[in-house]
């Protein structure tokens, strides 16, 4: 779709930020470049930076109407970028910096939703000092043990057994100074991509690896992404109501998507909220938006309008 003048005019000119220096940055280059290309054919005057921590005094030197944020990761996703563009008032796309700080931080997150009452597993923040027999105890095993501040599955492992969870907290500090172990859920995983208040089709999602790991969401042509889900219509609809009430409380605004998991018992379980979702080939909220009837370009149109919000 191609905008009339008068829509172009409204948007200026866009900056889609892209890259970082986040473990997520490669992934973050792809969802720039295709974010890019869908602005420029829909007439957009749409620029692109490879953000870098001495790329600020480029944004705001360059006359900029708007920022697409397609930052994935810290610096980009954590309220890092977001509180400089709010000091200079250059609007942008997504929640506001305090939101996705508070997104980012899953152990931030669980602590918001337990205490409203919302179902997430228990987990607990781990350092190399952690009583390993304790954490054991309080999580139950097999556990979950991931980066407390990154996305991409990146540091995340599955353990099953106490003697193995020192080296997984290693694997995982390598990406985060910050590790939390997680009481691990067996069932079926889902995701809710959300677009102004309003859910997309959910996907479920189905891997021959033991979770959703990075090789899951960005290598394996044999993962499953199933959509129409296979919920009946009463269970996607408590999924989406319990998705809308997670992003409410972390104050999350504008696009998201949440992870969840369903146990055998039909319980429902938030795993994470994402602020800023990829937007790559392998991505799960262009996929569902399709199914919506929503061509990516409308898609990427619709998230530069949330910069007005």
């Amino acid at each position: 779709m191609r905008l009339s003048e008068n829509q172009l005019s409204q948007f200026g000119k866009v900056v889609v930020l892209m890259g970082g220096e986040s473990a997520e940055r490669e992934i973050s280059l792809e969802s720039g470049k295709a974010v890019h290309a869908a602005l420029l054919k829909a007439g957009v005057d749409a620029h692109v930076i490879d953000y870098q921590k001495d790329s600020f005094h480029e944004l705001i030197n360059s006359s900029f109407d708007r920022v697409f944020l397609a930052l994935h990761g810290r610096g980009g996703e954590d309220g890092t970028i977001q509180r400089e563009l709010e000091a200079v008032g250059l609007p942008y796309t997504g929640s506001d910096a305090l939101s996705s700080a508070r997104a980012m931080d899953k152990i931030k997150s669980k602590s918001i939703w337990r205490d409203a009452g919302l179902p997430t597993p228990n987990a607990i923040e781990i350092d190399q000092k952690s009583n390993w027999e304790y954490v054991a105890e309080q999580i139950g095993l097999p556990a979950m043990i991931k980066p407390v501040r990154e996305g991409s599955s990146f540091g995340a492992a599955k353990v099953y057994q106490v003697e193995n969870l020192f080296s997984a907290w290693t694997n995982a500090s390598q990406f985060d100074e910050r590790v939390m172990a997680e009481s691990w859920i067996e069932g079926d995983e889902y995701t809710a991509p959300i677009l102004d208040n309003k859910v997309l089709p959910f996907i479920k999602l189905e891997t021959k690896n033991e979770f959703y790991d990075y090789d899951a969401k960005y290598n394996d042509d044999n993962t499953q992404y199933i959509c129409p889900c296979g919920l009946d219509e009463v269970s996607e609809l408590t999924l989406g109501k319990t998705s809308i009430e997670a992003c409410k409380l972390l104050g999350v605004s504008g696009w998201s998507r949440v992870d969840l998991m369903v146990d055998s018992n039909n319980q429902e379980w938030l795993i994470e909220v994402n602020t800023i979702p990829g937007m790559t080939s392998h991505s799960l909220v262009p996929m569902a938006a399709e199914k919506a009837g929503m061509s990516f370009e409308e898609l990427v149109l619709k998230i530069l309008a949330t910069s007005f919000s």
